[in-house]
């Protein structure tokens, strides 16, 4: 684990919410279980597989030393969350955590909630896509009335907000997590957004006509989970999602797709998007950040944006 307590004893004071130490890209032999995200002033350390005691107290170890030069005097907040065979064990190892816990992105603030569940409030490894958005909304807002965006599987609605942030007229939020949508709505509160975004907390499947009605959409943004049992399965659902895409869009219009899928690579959603949607013309991937390095590109999370004809 020398990798991860090298990551800590040079790591800067976080301000933002972000990555530390990403073992799980393979870069760091030995170290492909670890990963510790920035959640300020609260670090996470995931391992996907059990860590001893006298581990958990050598990393502890590393944190206090680094966190007494980086913030002297400051009590050190860290949480421990184990994912092994399917189950998750979640322990606050030092410090406390704020209620509510709020965290920052280029500005803007967002809910975070790192005692319970996987998902954390923030995907850590979407803030590309998150700046993509805002400055593509931005670019097509000044001077005009603004885009008008379909976000699926809006999730907390980041995206929502740093594209009204940017100037979008209207963003439609689908999720079919009721607390999800509730958080989402929060986080709009938050950064004193109180017009312009409306959330469906629907089945998205269920919900064609009504998304569709909404329409036509300057830009739409996929992001769904790549295997949620009962809601969505990458390698069967995608395609019903890509087929409706040209109808959604207006002409000129952009999609951002997204797909985390360690086993499905960028070929997945090219050769579905020329099989189902061969109008739309591919333009871009959205790198990820830099500490998201991965061994191999079609492992790591893709962030594909297609355009519509004008």
């Amino acid at each position: 684990m020398h990798a991860l307590l090298h990551a800590i004893a040079t790591m800067d004071l976080p301000h933002d919410a972000r990555r530390i130490f990403h073992g799980r890209g393979g870069l760091h032999p030995g170290c492909e279980h670890w990963a510790l995200d920035a959640y300020p002033p609260v670090w996470v350390l995931t391992a996907f597989e059990p860590a001893s005691d006298d581990t958990l107290a050598m990393v502890h170890t590393a944190l206090a030393q680094r966190w007494e030069q980086l913030a002297p005097g400051q009590p050190l907040n860290w949480v421990y969350q184990c994912r092994h065979e399917g189950r998750t064990e979640t322990r606050q190892m030092a410090g406390s955590v704020p209620d509510p816990h709020v965290v920052t992105e280029d500005g803007a603030r967002y809910r975070a909630h790192v005692l319970r569940g996987q998902n954390h409030g923030l995907f850590l490894d979407m803030a590309e896509g998150r700046r993509w958005v805002h400055a593509h909304v931005a670019a097509r807002s000044a001077g005009r009335r603004g885009l008008k965006v379909l976000n699926l599987f809006a999730y907390t609605c980041a995206f929502s907000v740093v594209a009204l942030q940017a100037g979008a007229r209207q963003v439609v939020n689908v999720d079919m997590s009721h607390g999800a949508m509730a958080i989402g709505q929060q986080n709009h509160q938050l950064n004193g957004i109180t017009t312009g975004a409306s959330f469906l907390a629907h089945d998205i499947f269920s919900t064609w006509g009504k998304i569709t009605r909404g329409g036509p959409y300057g830009l739409v943004i996929v992001d769904p989970p790549s295997y949620q049992k009962g809601s969505f399965v990458a390698t069967k659902d995608y395609a019903r999602l890509l087929r409706r895409l040209p109808d959604l869009l207006e002409p000129g219009g952009h999609a951002l797709l997204c797909l985390n899928a360690p086993e499905l690579g960028t070929a997945f959603l090219q050769e579905q998007m020329q099989a189902l949607a061969p109008e739309l013309a591919f333009v871009e991937r959205v790198a990820n950040p830099a500490v998201f390095a991965d061994v191999s590109q079609d492992r790591s999370l893709k962030v594909l944006v297609y355009r519509a004809p004008e």
